[in-house]
């Protein structure tokens, strides 16, 4: 793979960036575009570039190290991408070195979605937040806006499952005045084999799984071989949750969509109920990816509110302040108007 200091404008010799609208090399320079393809057939071809297998994101000398003394945050930027504050808690960080150590993924998502896109989604997310503090959004300053990829694994398993169920079926008929019920119940066997790909788990302990989990769905399906040049211009996280501990989180949501599968055969019955279940894995294989993922800090009297974009479809999500006396009045509007209702339906009824 060719060295991340490599990439230069073939026009001008200025650092090339990522541009996810056009999903090519640009230069900021001189406004030249080219596909990554065409760089690694320069390389191949006998250009200044080199290729190497390698489990390590790419030469020890071109990859930056970036540590938050507050989160305890590593990230990792290119020599041409700075990084002066954290993505995640909008503290300071410091530069500790070159980058070593088997963090290499096998694929990535590319950005799709610009900095302004992110900007402007949250003006419109802001607009929507009714009960938000009017000084809130009148001196709401977004603070930083960084494309962060998010390491992220992959999981692909076939598995056999197999669950007993109690299921029970009601029949209600009249006699004379009396009305009876028979309840009827039944064992319901279930068993089969099962195919899951792509589950995804958060491979970072920095990123809340609730905050990923809300910008989801990613489409996997336009996942790339991982190329250092997708970082140009961004800045990644390396993963600190091992695929063995992601792999916990992954058994867990194959273990329920089995068990809803098999449930969802089991039909006729008035209730279903889950006895037993067991699950067997036959195959399982996990692949390092990085998500796209805009994070934008905001403070506000001392806080700081953190929110993040889907850097794919562009879905968003976020946190904001409550105002209690806009809360305070909304509740006074919902008693006034309940109490309303009620005058006029007594003077209906003739109580009033």
């Amino acid at each position: 793979m060719a060295e991340l200091r490599d990439y230069k404008c073939p026009a001008c010799s200025g650092a090339l960036e990522f541009d996810p609208a056009t999903q090519k090399m640009q230069c900021p320079y001189c406004g030249s575009s080219f596909d990554i393809a065409q760089l690694q057939d320069a390389s191949q071809d006998g250009a200044d570039w080199q290729s190497e297998s390698s489990e390590n994101w790419g030469d020890d000398e071109t990859v930056n190290v970036f540590h938050c003394e507050s989160c305890g945050g590593e990230i990792v930027g290119d020599d041409t991408t700075a990084a002066s504050s954290c993505p995640y808690c909008g503290n300071p960080v410091t530069m500790t070195g070159r980058l070593s150590g088997a963090f290499r993924p096998e694929f990535v998502l590319p950005f799709k979605l610009e900095k302004k896109a992110a900007q402007d989604k949250l003006k419109v997310y802001l607009k929507k937040k009714k009960f938000a503090p009017s000084s809130f959004l009148r001196e709401n300053r977004i603070q930083e806006i960084r494309g962060l990829y998010v390491p992220v694994w992959l999981y692909d398993s076939d598995i056999h499952a197999d669950a007993v169920f109690e299921a029970t079926r009601k029949r209600t008929w009249t006699q004379g005045d009396v009305e009876y019920t028979e309840t009827s119940y039944y064992d319901v066997y279930r068993s089969g084999d099962m195919s899951f790909a792509g589950i995804p788990v958060d491979g970072s302990t920095k990123m809340p799984q609730d905050l990923l989990e809300s910008v989801e769905p990613f489409d996997s399906a336009q996942a790339v071989p991982f190329q250092t040049a997708y970082l140009a211009g961004y800045l990644a996280d390396k993963y600190d949750i091992s695929m063995e501990q992601g792999a916990q989180r992954a058994n867990e949501r194959i273990d329920i969509s089995a068990g809803d599968a098999l449930r969802g055969t089991v039909k006729g019955f008035d209730n279903v109920d889950l006895r037993s279940k067991q699950v067997r894995m036959l195959r399982g294989v996990a692949k390092y990816v990085l998500y796209p993922v805009w994070l934008l800090n905001t403070v506000y009297r001392g806080e700081t509110y953190t929110f993040a974009m889907n850097g794919q479809s562009g879905k968003f999500i976020g946190n904001v302040p409550v105002d209690g006396g806009k809360l305070a009045g909304l509740f006074g509007a919902v008693t006034v108007g309940a109490g309303a209702v009620l005058f006029a339906l007594g003077k209906l009824l003739g109580m009033i």
